[in-house]
């Protein structure tokens, strides 16, 4: 799904996109956590069984953190960083293309930068006339 976002739309979907965020956060923690017990405890090396049944979890893990991503991103926003916590809402400003920036944290979007920007470009909106943003 592609649209761009005004600010209060943006900020009207922001707490179920702070969810799906969390649901993408609590993913990457599971992968995490089988991989490191799949590369660290020595039976999975011992038995091929062993070694499947939990690769089969990693992989399970895997593609559970892609799909919830991929559910973050159909709602329209781009995921910038999961371990920064970056989220960006497609926008425009003066028929300009923009992001605007949330930051995980923050409860409501404060922030926008330009399409070629980073995070270090991150300006307050109260910087501009809201009326701009469409």
């Amino acid at each position: 799904m592609f649209s761009h976002f005004t600010l209060e739309q943006a900020n009207k979907m922001l707490p179920s996109v702070i969810e799906k965020f969390n649901t993408v956060l609590d993913a990457k923690v599971q992968v995490a956590r089988v991989q490191s017990d799949f590369e660290n405890n020595p039976k999975y090396m011992a038995s091929f069984k062993d070694y499947i049944i939990k690769k089969q979890e990693l992989n399970s893990a895997i593609t559970k953190f892609y799909k919830s991503i991929e559910d973050l991103e159909a709602t329209g926003v781009s995921v910038k960083s999961i371990d920064q916590g970056l989220l960006d809402f497609p926008s425009l400003m003066f028929n300009e293309e923009i992001w605007l920036c949330w930051k995980q944290g923050e409860t409501e979007i404060k922030f926008w930068h330009g399409k070629d920007e980073g995070f270090n470009g991150r300006k307050p909106i109260e910087s501009v006339d809201l009326e701009k943003l469409r």
